[in-house]
Formats: C-alpha cells, structure tokens, sequence
C-alpha cells in the first residue's frame, strides 16, 4: 500500500466498526442521525480553526510521507476528516451508554455534577498555569470554559446526560488513545514539545486526552440539544 494512504487507512478502520453497529436494532444510532450530522459541523469548523492555527504557529505539523497532499489552506484533507469521522464514532459509544445504562444520571447525577465542576477549576487553574505553552494553555482553558458554560447556563444544556457523557469518555478514551497511538508513533503528527507539558502516555501528548475531551463534549451538547428539539 502506499504510505501516503496512511492516514487515511487509519480513520478509515476507526470508522468501520461503529459505522456498521450502527444498525444494531438496540441502539439504533443511524435512526439519529439527522440529529447528529448537524451537530458535528460547528465543533468541526471551531477544531478547523484551531487546528489551522496551530498549525501555522508550529505546535503541530504533518509528515508529508504519510499524507495524500490533499489539503485546506495548511490542514491536510484527512486532519478535516478526522473532526467528523473521531466524533461520530465516540458519539455512536456515548449512544451505546445511554441505551443500555438509562438510569445512569438519574443515580450518579449529583456526583456526576460535583466531579465535572472540580474538573472545571482543574482544568482552569492548569491552563493559567501553562498559558505560555499553546497546546497546554489552550487546551485546558478552552474546556474549562466550555465546561463552565454547561453550569452557567443550565437551560440550555438542560438535555446533557452529565452522568452518561463521563463514563463514555472514559470507555471512549481506549480507542481514542489507540489511533492517537498510531497517529504519533507512525508518526503521521509530529508535536512540538516546547508548546506542550512534555508528557506522553506512549507517543501520545498528555493534552491530547483533553483535546479530544472538549471535542466529544462540544459534539455530545449540539446532539443532545437537537434531539431535544426533534431538529
């Protein structure tokens, strides 16, 4: 196979197995995809624009060996992919939890909801912490603040199953190390330590767990508040 197919390959076996359980007469997860699909396209175009930035300013870069050469503006067309194709399948997981664990919130809610705003402060006071490092400061006041917008403005994050979005992340966390995993050590992304903690779990940046966290959570909010409004 060509090498440059790599990515490619990569996002391609990611999708496969959710894709085709998608069917599954339990969850039923194709019968929400009109929720879903619009959903993912702000979250999409937000990671766009970070990813761009990021890009430009060298806290990332792509191995040209791995990649087709297909790109938007300095973003090769499977990093574009991959902020749909990444969403989907964790979405399909946070699906799975709800279908098969209903009372999840109703039993854990008030848990649930004390530890998400001690991850609030935690996140924050880390992303003060290292505000000079672009990955690591970004990352975590960007989800400290989005996580704070969630208890800010309860009515509209009303239809968030707290409770549900936690376990999944952590279930989700398992395949989303594994093709991070493949994405480093190939490596098709190459980071700049300098503009992260220096800390990898493998090849993997410490702030990648967190990167994707704000990710599923920013897909998980738009889904949930249109299922809501049946839109």
């Amino acid at each position: 196979m060509n090498p440059q197919f790599t990515y490619f390959l990569i996002l391609g076996l990611s999708l496969a197995g959710p894709l085709a359980l998608s069917f599954d007469k339990k969850v039923a997860f194709y019968k929400k995809w009109k929720y879903l699909l619009p959903a993912m396209i702000l979250p999409a175009l937000f990671y766009i624009a970070w990813d761009v930035w990021f890009t430009h300013k060298g806290v990332w870069s792509f191995n040209k060996e791995y990649i087709t050469g297909l790109a938007l503006i300095n973003l090769p067309v499977e990093e574009v992919l991959f902020f749909f194709i990444v969403p989907y399948c964790c979405l399909f997981i946070y699906e799975c939890i709800r279908c098969y664990f209903p009372n999840c919130n109703d039993f854990t809610f008030p848990k649930a909801r004390k530890i998400f705003l001690v991850l609030v402060f935690i996140f924050f006071f880390v992303g003060m912490w290292q505000i000079n490092k672009y990955y690591t400061g970004y990352t975590f006041l960007l989800l400290s603040l989005f996580m704070a917008l969630v208890f800010l403005f309860p009515g509209y994050f009303r239809a968030l199953d707290i409770a549900s979005f936690l376990l999944s992340y952590l279930i989700i966390l398992i395949p989303f190390l594994i093709v991070n995993g493949f994405l480093t050590a190939i490596p098709v992304v190459l980071y700049n330590d300098a503009e992260n903690l220096g800390f990898r779990i493998y090849t993997i940046p410490f702030e990648d767990t967190f990167y994707g966290m704000l990710l599923i959570l920013m897909n998980i909010t738009g889904f949930e508040r249109r299922r809501l409004r049946g839109s």
